[in-house]
């Protein structure tokens, strides 16, 4: 499908935006998406490689607006906040965060650690709290902004072998109630968007299998998988001022599985 068939929002032209995670996958779709919409794009990544190939892609495209990336890994609390307070700046505010960064991980009961365990958690979740604590301060300040965290699918269908991930995924629905509620007298919109089985090229190299597809297209009403293009959709109309008054909502883009 061409650019020329999905939304443009005029809202969102030379708002900040920031994404974690951004360097592939969904993320790297989610970056593109907004920098074509003409945003300022801040995102976040530990893959260098993958991030400069991004922005070289964009750069050649001719967005208004060169994406701006810092390798920070989201798991060190403290380093993210930082750089969360330089991209304020560089992004002329941050009104759109989107709380990307995840790790599905494969793992059995019997292998899991406390260590193990307490990072999983961290990848999954903690980052998504104190990344929106950051961004907050701003948000209120002006009045509006809006904050998207990534669930996932997988602990509505019970996975296995994903008891850590399912268990941090569950709690970024309660986590999206309880800073919608708190933040929204301050005009920040929360939400929350739970993908699928998306066809990333991660997925494709380590999980799809004709197995599997069968499984996911037996599951989803619509029976085709999932672009990554279809959630960086979503999201964008979530960040637009076309989203007003949605908040602490939980939308899925998994083609009608759960």
């Amino acid at each position: 499908m061409t650019e020329e068939k999905y939304a443009y929002y005029p809202s969102l032209k030379n708002r900040g935006i920031l994404i974690s995670g951004g360097g592939s996958g969904i993320g790297a779709e989610i970056v593109k998406c907004f920098a074509r919409q003409g945003s300022r794009v801040g995102f976040v990544d530990i893959d260098e490689i993958s991030s400069d190939k991004l922005i070289n892609q964009l750069g050649y495209e001719g967005v208004s607006h060169t994406p701006i990336y810092r390798k920070i890994d989201v798991t060190n609390i403290l380093s993210y906040q930082d750089a969360i307070n330089y991209f304020e700046d560089d992004l002329e505010g941050i009104y759109t965060l989107v709380n990307n960064a995840a790790n599905d991980h494969r793992h059995s009961v019997e292998e899991v650690t406390p260590e193990y365990w307490r990072n999983q958690i961290s990848v999954n979740l903690d980052h998504q709290f104190f990344a929106a604590q950051a961004v907050s301060k701003g948000m209120s300040s002006r009045g509006k902004g809006s904050i998207i965290n990534m669930g996932s699918c997988s602990w509505r269908l019970g996975l296995d072998k994903l008891s850590a991930y399912v268990t941090a995924k569950a709690a970024v629905e309660g986590l999206t109630n309880g800073l919608a509620r708190e933040l929204g007298s301050n005009g920040i919109r929360v939400n929350c968007v739970i993908p699928g089985f998306v066809k990333t090229d991660r997925q494709v190299k380590l999980w799809l299998t004709s197995e599997l597809e069968k499984i996911v297209l037996e599951g989803q009403c619509l029976k085709e998988l999932i672009e990554p293009r279809y959630v960086s959709n979503l999201i964008a109309f979530l960040a637009s001022d076309d989203a007003r008054m949605c908040s602490s909502g939980a939308y899925t883009v998994d083609g009608g599985w759960i």
